[in-house]
């Protein structure tokens, strides 16, 4: 009897285990994981995202003829909804788009070939375009620069706007143009960064893809060095107590760069992932060559207790998901 009872007791307590073994397998989810490139098979750059109402939105310099536009929940799985802003000059480049809360309306701030300069050296133009959705159609405004490239919008806390872009003449220069609101211009742009360090003139001397950050009451204004078609290409950044300038640049630049399999990390963005961490959305060559072969990445960011911008870069490997 006691023999028969000690193997009962076994038995039902294989049973409670194997049951507890099982629920847990079902009810704690596995961690999930990423792998750059994060939209694969495409030819993708300068990577912009917002994020309404729980959803992503991606739009990047690809085809040329305006700006699809990617739509995502988890920044990692993305769906391809169609053309958000279709022009026939056929040259966009580095999108930046503002869902503007006040009126509720999404702005696009494109750079495409200069219409009435069609042969001009510099015939690259910045123009914003409108939309009741961040899927659009966003319909062309107004001309806001010429002879310039990558336009980013940035709201402070105060509300005021401020346009941070890239003019071409005489060099690549990073300029700050003061907005009364997201359309119209207002007072002078002035310069706040153009190339003075080594990394950013190793392949060409550029300074462009800003982007800007606030953080604890600090202007952190991100950007790209040396030519993007190089696999020099990476990401900087500068510091100031306005938003105006004037920028210290940081001596640890650049944060982002080329790794032995990673090549041109840079022209990126920054949005809050579903863990309410920093991601960088950016872009990394495929290879090494002088090219435009691209494609696009995501990787965390994150601030230290000194409040230094901290990255990295990866590319094939399986990453923990935001």
């Amino acid at each position: 009897m006691t023999y028969r009872i000690s193997i009962n007791c076994v038995v039902a307590l294989a049973l409670l285990l194997s049951a507890r073994i099982s629920f847990a397998q079902t009810t704690l989810p596995s961690a999930r994981t990423y792998r750059n490139p994060v939209i694969p098979n495409a030819n993708m750059a300068d990577p912009d995202v917002i994020r309404v109402d729980g959803n992503y939105y991606l739009y990047a310099t690809s085809h040329g003829r305006g700006y699809d536009v990617f739509v995502s929940t988890n920044l990692v799985d993305w769906t391809n909804k169609g053309l958000a802003f279709d022009d026939n000059r056929r040259g966009a480049w580095a999108p930046d788009v503002f869902h503007n809360s006040s009126d509720g309306k999404f702005y696009l701030y494109y750079t495409d070939n200069d219409a009435q300069k069609p042969r001009a050296p510099l015939n690259k133009e910045i123009g914003v375009a409108v939309a009741n959705s961040a899927l659009g159609p966003f319909r062309d405004q107004t001309v806001l620069a010429s002879e310039s490239i990558d336009a980013h919008l940035f709201r402070d806390d105060d509300g005021k706007f401020y346009l941070y872009y890239v003019n071409l003449k005489g060099g690549f220069k990073i300029l700050v143009q003061p907005m009364s609101n997201p359309i119209t211009k207002e007072e002078e742009p002035r310069e706040v960064i153009r190339p003075t360090e080594p990394w950013e003139m190793k392949s060409g001397h550029v300074t462009e893809g800003p982007f800007m950050l606030k953080h604890e009451g600090v202007y952190y204004l991100m950007y790209s060095g040396t030519g993007a078609d190089s696999p020099n290409y990476g990401i900087g950044y500068a510091t100031s107590k306005s938003p105006l300038g004037p920028f210290q640049k940081y001596g640890g630049n650049p944060i982002a760069h080329r790794t032995k399999s990673i090549f041109g990390p840079g022209h990126h963005c920054v949005v809050e992932g579903p863990d309410k961490k920093l991601w960088m959305v950016y872009h990394q060559k495929v290879d090494e060559g002088q090219n435009y072969n691209r494609f696009i990445a995501i990787d965390p960011l994150w601030f230290d207790d000194h409040g230094v911008i901290h990255t990295q870069v990866s590319r094939d490997e399986a990453e923990p998901a935001p």
